[in-house]
């Protein structure tokens, strides 16, 4: 047998001992390393398929041919499906969607469902924010602070009630998650998360500038139900508060006011709105204080937020964006 052929038949034994999990794929890379070490003349690389929705992976080994090109080893050692051949019927099987530069799995959306709860958006506009969001920190090479990191894993683990390190082991095992890519996992949320921090820093001023009414905070009482309600004054529409029959629901607080229902946005302090219509029902409300904008640290923050919320449906809006499922 020639050189080469042995080089093949020890890089079929080499495939065929690497474990199989996801976890693992770092102890798989360790022994390619070695294998490599050990025949320097084949110039291997390892090639790692990570299944998706699975803690299955694959591998394929290249080496370099002694007469020139490449040859690619497969040797999978259950089924006998080499993973190309699996996957060859569309370049994207296992790619959920593709934004701008950024191609999602199935495995990555699973993973990523947990941490959206934005009820205004679709699941689907949340996944394309959030891809909108990798786009833009893919070449970010800036090192990541312990306390970025700290703050992200703290946020991440409260999120899924992993309060302790027993819980947080016993889940990296039911995602087939190793430590290091735990890490590496919560490194990319923090990076996400420094990204839009200072996107909103950048974008507020500006965004309050424009929008400074809806900033205004705002004391104000409303009832929605399939009463209609009539009142004068506030002090009249809430002398009638006792009578509620039927089904109503009684709000007061102080908010911002670009978070009141729609008919109060805009009234001034002292003025009853309604009954209009409101979600199949009927809606009435008053301004009973409101307080002009200022340019403290809250408002200035919350300015930020919406100013990130309006970017985001704005890059969505003219993102390539391409559904493999559908």
């Amino acid at each position: 047998m020639s050189d080469f052929g042995v080089v093949l038949g020890s890089g079929v034994e080499l495939l065929r001992g690497l474990p199989r999990r996801r976890a693992h794929v770092e102890e798989a890379r360790r022994a390619a390393a070695e294998w490599a070490t050990e025949n320097p003349g084949a110039d291997s690389q390892l090639v790692v398929d990570i299944r998706p929705g699975t803690p299955v992976v694959d591998y394929d080994l290249l080496l370099a041919h002694p007469d020139g090109g490449t040859v690619a080893l497969t040797a999978p050692a259950d089924d006998g499906v080499p993973w190309l051949i699996e996957h060859s019927t569309h370049w994207a099987a296992g790619q959920l969607v593709s934004v701008d530069e950024i191609h999602l799995s199935v495995a990555q959306a699973l993973t990523m469902l947990r941490s959206l709860s934005r009820r205004d958006l679709t699941p689907h506009d949340e996944i394309v924010d959030q891809c909108l969001i990798l786009n833009e920190v893919t070449a970010d090479a800036e090192p990541l602070s312990a306390e970025d990191l700290q703050s992200a894993a703290d946020e991440f683990r409260r999120g899924r009630g992993l309060h302790d390190r027993e819980a947080t082991l016993a889940w990296l095992e039911q995602m087939g998650m190793s430590p290091a890519q735990f890490e590496e996992y919560i490194g990319g949320i923090a990076r996400r998360r420094r990204f839009r921090r200072r996107k909103e820093a950048e974008l507020a001023p500006a965004y309050l500038t424009g929008h400074r009414s809806r900033f205004d905070r705002v004391r104000a009482l409303w009832v929605t139900g399939s009463e209609r309600w009539t009142a004068a004054t506030s002090a009249e529409l809430m002398s009638r508060l006792p009578t509620v029959t039927g089904e109503a629901q009684v709000m007061i607080g102080d908010r911002w006011a670009g978070e009141l229902p729609e008919p109060l946005k805009d009234a001034e302090a002292g003025t009853v709105v309604g009954p209009a219509d409101h979600e199949g029902g009927f809606f009435t409300g008053v301004v009973m204080e409101r307080r002009p904008a200022e340019d403290d640290a809250v408002t200035v923050a919350a300015a930020g937020r919406a100013a990130f919320t309006a970017w985001l449906a704005e890059r969505r809006g003219r993102a390539s964006i391409e559904w493999h499922w559908l």
